[in-house]
């Protein structure tokens, strides 16, 4: 498998549409609107926490619906999460993405991603991201808290 070259990229106004309402679409929506991108959520059930985030965030639009393949096609799109908790419409989601050149990132199956969500650690001007190639998210989250705790 390929190393990931570490990239921040600026999200500000960008148009992301993520599919799935659980709690991991929910966990990647907070941080796509924390770095000021325009989330669009699509998912025939969402989570109690998105609808909260949503009724907070004007850059955040909630559709109770399916996914539709070639839907990507209608809307300007800069990245695609497939956060659904069925394989077959996230590979959908991949297959769609990949034939268009959008970056996607299917949460289930890193050989499927483009790009991975970092632990993420901010203090003042400095961010931090942290990543273990998508192989070991224990490891990651706990070298993420040390250097969280190292920033204070």
């Amino acid at each position: 498998m390929a190393s990931y070259f570490p990239m921040f990229v600026n999200l500000e106004n960008k148009q992301v549409r993520v599919f799935g309402g659980g709690v991991i679409a929910a966990r990647r929506v907070k941080v796509l609107l924390e770095f000021g991108a325009k989330v669009q959520v699509a998912a025939p059930n969402i989570s109690e926490e998105l609808k909260k985030t949503a009724q907070a965030q004007e850059n955040l639009r909630l559709e109770y619906r399916e996914y539709r393949f070639g839907e990507l096609q209608e809307e300007n799109t800069d990245i695609v999460i497939a956060a659904t908790d069925d394989e077959q419409v996230n590979d959908m989601i991949f297959r769609e993405c990949t034939h268009k050149d959008i970056p996607v990132n299917v949460t289930s199956d890193k050989e499927k991603c483009d790009f991975y969500f970092p632990g993420i650690i901010r203090q003042g001007d400095v961010t931090v991201g942290v990543t273990a190639g998508g192989k070991d998210h224990k490891k990651a989250a706990e070298v993420t808290e040390q250097i969280r705790r190292l920033l204070k």
